[in-house]
C-alpha cells in the first residue's frame, strides 16, 4: 500500500441489524453535505459478492446495473451518488470480491508477490486498502461504503483491511459510521436498543469502535433513548444520529443536518466547517411536496415486480417530475400481461407511457402492442434501450408494412431484421458485442430531441447489445420515421421520433443515469411535460 503526504480524509460506513436500511442513500447524502461545505468528495463502494461486477446478474437478485461514464457495470448505489453530489463516477468506485481476488491472483500469477504464500492478510486486505487510496487520489474526502450487514462471513476481509486503516493513516484521517435500526415493538409499546448495542459490539469484536451511529426508525427517539445507546456503544450522545423515516429520499440530507451529522464529521475529522448552504435540498423538498399537478405514467417492462430493477428510471421520472411541478404517479405494466390481455385495459387512462431496456425475448409482443397503443391513440412515448428497438419493430410492421419485422436477437430468421447485430459482432462472447458507457451524439436541428437538450451534440451512456440496422433506414424515413439522432463515427441511430405525434422518442441510450434531482434531465423533463399536457387536457 502507497501513501503520500496529502491524503485525504476517511470515511468507512458500515450497515448492521438488518440489510436493505439505506446505506447508499446516508452515503450520498453526506457527500452531498460535504460538497456544500465546499470540499472535494468522492465515493467507493465494496460489494462483497464473488462476480466481478454485476453486469449478467439477474436483475430480480441484484436489482439495476448502474453504467458509469467509462463503461463499468457497477451497483446502482453509484447512482445514489451521483444524484446526490457532483461526483462522476468510474470504474474506481466500485469493486466487487471477485474483482479484488482476481486482482490479487493475477498478481501472483505474476509472480508480483515472489514466491510467497498468498492470504488473505496482508494480501485481500492490502489489495482492498490501495483500492481505496486509488479512489480517493486527489479528494478531500472519500467515503467508503461496505455492502451487507456486519456478521456476515464474506464482509470479513473489508472489515479487517478498515481496522488496519486507522492503524495505517492515524484517528485524525479515519471515520467509521455504522448504521443500524432502532425498532419499535408494538405489543409491548417499546423502542428498543438491543439490536444496535448487538451490532455495535459484533463491530467491536472485529476491532471497530464506531465514531458516529446512525440509528433508522420510524418515529421521534426520546433523548433518554438516545443517552442510553451512546452508554451502551461507548459513543457520545451527540453521535448519535437518529434518522427518521421521509416521504422522499432527497430529503435526507436535510434531516442528517438538522441532527448535526455533518458537523459531528467535520469535527471529529478536524475540517474547519465553512458554513453549508441547503437552499437546493430545500427546494427540491418544497417541489416534492407541493406538486401543482399530478400525470400517471405507464411504465411497461419485464422486471416490475422489483422496483429496484429501474432505479435511475424511477428517480428520473421523478426529477422530471420536480422540473414540471407535478407528482410522477408510476403504473408498473408487467408486459406479459399486455401480451395476453391486449394494451387497452392497461394504458386506457394514462398520460404517459415508457418502455425501458432490458435483455431477452419474454414480454416483448407485449411492450409492442403498448407502443402500437400509445402511437395510435396519440399519448407521449419515451421508449429507452431496447424500448427504442421495440419502437423500431412496431413501425416497420404497422406503418411500413414489414409484417415480420423483428429483432434478431429474438427472431433469427426473420425476413425484415430492422434490428441487429453489426457485422463483425456475430459469434463473439457476449460481453464482447455490448456497447457500454459514454458515446457522442449528434443531433438534427429542430427535431424534439434537438429543442429538449438545447444543442446539437451530446454525450450519453449506453448498456447494449443490438443495433438499428441502417440497410432499412431509408424504408422506414420514407415513411415517416424520423432520425434525430446518430452516433458519427459509426452512423449509428441514437434517436428516433415521430412527427405526427404529440411526443414519440426513444433513444438507444440510457439517459435516466444522468438525471439528477436538482438538474433534471432534458428528455425526462420534455416527457413530463407532454404528459401534463395531455393530464390537462391541452
Amino acid at each position: 500500500m502507497t501513501t503520500d503526504k496529502n491524503t485525504p480524509k476517511f470515511i468507512f460506513i458500515t450497515g448492521g441489524v438488518v440489510s436493505s436500511l439505506g446505506k447508499g442513500i446516508a452515503s450520498a447524502s453526506i457527500g452531498s453535505l460535504l460538497e456544500s461545505e465546499g470540499l472535494k468528495v468522492t465515493f467507493l463502494k465494496f460489494d462483497p459478492y464473488i462476480n466481478v461486477d454485476p453486469g449478467t446478474m439477474n436483475p430480480f437478485q441484484h436489482g439495476e446495473v448502474f453504467v458509469t461514464e467509462d463503461g463499468s457495470e457497477t451497483d446502482l448505489d453509484l447512482g445514489h451518488y451521483e444524484r446526490f453530489t457532483s461526483v462522476v463516477t468510474s470504474r474506481k468506485n466500485n469493486y466487487t470480491t471477485g474483482k479484488i481476488y482476481y486482482n490479487v491472483i493475477s498478481k501472483e500469477r505474476r509472480g508480483e508477490y515472489l514466491g510467497g504464500t498468498v492470504q488473505m492478510v496482508p494480501h485481500i486486505t492490502d489489495e482492498i486498502k490501495q483500492c481505496i487510496l486509488d479512489a480517493a487520489n486527489n479528494m478531500d474526502v472519500i467515503i467508503v461504503e461496505i455492502g451487507g450487514t456486519v456478521g456476515d462471513i464474506e464482509g470479513l476481509p473489508y472489515l479487517e483491511a478498515i481496522r488496519q486503516f486507522r492503524f495505517d493513516m492515524g484517528v485524525d484521517k479515519t471515520l467509521s459510521i455504522h448504521l443500524t435500526l432502532i425498532p419499535y415493538i408494538k405489543t409491548a409499546d417499546e423502542i428498543k436498543t438491543k439490536p444496535t448495542q448487538h451490532s455495535v459490539n459484533k463491530m467491536r469484536e472485529i476491532g471497530i469502535q464506531p465514531d458516529i451511529l446512525v440509528c433508522r426508525t420510524d418515529r421521534t427517539i426520546p433523548p433518554e433513548v438516545k443517552r442510553k445507546i451512546a452508554l451502551f456503544c461507548n459513543v457520545d450522545p451527540e453521535s448519535v444520529i437518529i434518522a427518521r423515516d421521509v416521504e422522499s429520499i432527497y430529503e435526507v440530507p436535510l434531516m442528517l443536518h438538522e441532527d448535526g451529522l455533518d458537523r459531528m464529521i467535520l469535527k471529529k475529522l478536524n475540517i474547519q466547517a465553512k458554513g453549508s448552504d441547503l437552499k437546493i435540498w430545500e427546494d427540491v423538498a418544497e417541489k416534492i411536496k407541493h406538486p401543482e399537478g399530478k400525470v400517471k405514467i405507464a411504465v411497461v417492462g419485464k422486471y416490475v415486480h422489483l422496483k429496484d430493477s429501474y432505479k435511475s428510471l424511477c428517480e428520473a421520472l421523478a426529477h422530471g417530475g420536480i422540473a414540471n411541478n407535478v407528482e410522477v404517479d408510476i403504473q408498473w405494466i408487467d408486459a406479459e400481461e399486455v401480451e395476453k390481455r391486449g394494451a387497452g385495459p392497461f394504458l386506457s387512462d394514462v398520460h404517459g407511457v415508457l418502455i425501458p431496456g432490458g435483455f431477452g425475448s419474454r414480454g416483448i409482443e407485449g411492450k409492442i402492442q403498448a407502443i402500437r397503443f400509445a402511437r395510435e391513440n396519440r399519448v407521449p412515448f419515451f421508449g429507452i434501450c431496447l424500448g427504442m428497438q421495440c419502437a423500431v419493430i412496431e413501425f416497420a410492421r404497422n406503418v411500413a408494412g414489414l409484417e415480420k419485422a423483428n429483432s434478431t436477437e429474438f427472431d433469427g430468421n426473420t425476413p425484415y431484421p430492422v434490428i441487429h447485430i453489426m457485422p463483425g459482432q456475430e459469434g463473439v462472447e457476449k460481453g464482447g458485442t455490448m456497447r457500454l458507457g459514454a458515446y457522442p451524439c449528434i443531433l438534427m436541428p429542430n427535431s424534439l430531441a434537438y429543442n429538449a437538450y438545447k444543442s446539437g451534440k451530446i454525450s450519453e451512456r449506453h448498456r447494449h447489445r443490438y443495433e438499428f440496422n441502417n440497410n432499412h433506414r431509408d424504408m422506414l424515413i420514407k415513411n415517416g420515421m424520423v432520425i434525430s439522432g446518430l452516433y458519427p463515427q459509426q452512423d449509428l441511430v441514437e434517436i428516433i421520433e415521430l412527427k405526427e405525434h404529440p411526443w414519440f422518442l426513444a433513444s438507444q441510450f440510457h439517459p435516466e443515469f444522468k438525471s439528477k434531482p436538482t438538474s433534471p434531465h432534458p428528455l425526462f423533463t420534455s416527457f413530463i411535460e407532454a404528459a401534463a399536457k395531455r393530464s390537462k387536457g391541452i
